[in-house]
């Protein structure tokens, strides 16, 4: 399949969750700064799936200026983590209304664990689409230190099930925010050769 066509699919698939994310989040009870503030695990989880988005999509369009085609089992992929997303405005607003909830941080864990498993997955086998391709080859998508956020999310999922209930909530903060740093770093890292 063409890039191309793809690469259009799945980035109106992404703005489409977006937009829906968005609209999850109510409106402030009162037009003030605490009504605002009362929302601030509303924002926080609208930030992280936000950011969770955001990096697919950047990650997507780079891999995708590389490469001209994939091949179906890329997009048997793609579309198994474009349901996995698809769920994110759900799990958003249900661990944003319940941060002291184990299975609402359950499941909002699971679903950054499953993205990432299925963006790794699914950069793996664009690369094995396209063995000659020199300019992706060239790249260091594939390093293990993009596999830093998913010990961090283990750690959070230790944490939520021990001591302190919020920690996958938390630790998919930090850990989507080590993700585009890891990913920018070996980005900057190609661009010197």
């Amino acid at each position: 399949m063409e890039t191309n066509r793809f690469e259009t699919f799945f980035d109106a698939i992404i703005a489409i969750i977006i937009t829906v994310l968005v609209l999850k989040i109510p409106q402030p009870t009162t037009p003030t700064l605490a009504g605002i503030m009362e929302l601030n695990t509303m924002y926080m989880g609208y930030l992280i799936s936000f950011l969770i988005l955001y990096n697919i999509w950047y990650a997507n369009h780079d891999l995708f200026q590389l490469v001209d085609e994939i091949n179906n089992r890329a997009v048997w992929i793609y579309g198994v983590m474009t349901f996995v997303i698809s769920l994110l405005p759900y799990f958003t607003i249900w661990v944003a209304y319940n941060t002291n909830s184990v299975p609402a941080e359950t499941m909002f864990g699971l679903i950054f664990i499953l993205t990432h498993i299925l963006t790794t997955l699914a950069t793996i086998e664009v690369y094995k689409a396209n063995p000659y391709n020199k300019n992706l080859q060239e790249t260091n998508l594939n390093s293990r230190l993009m596999n830093a956020p998913l010990v961090l999310l283990i750690i959070g999922f230790i944490l939520t099930y021990t001591v302190y209930v919020p920690g996958i909530y938390v630790t998919c903060l930090i850990s989507i925010v080590l993700w585009i740093l890891i990913a920018r770093y070996l980005k900057g890292d190609n661009s010197g050769n």
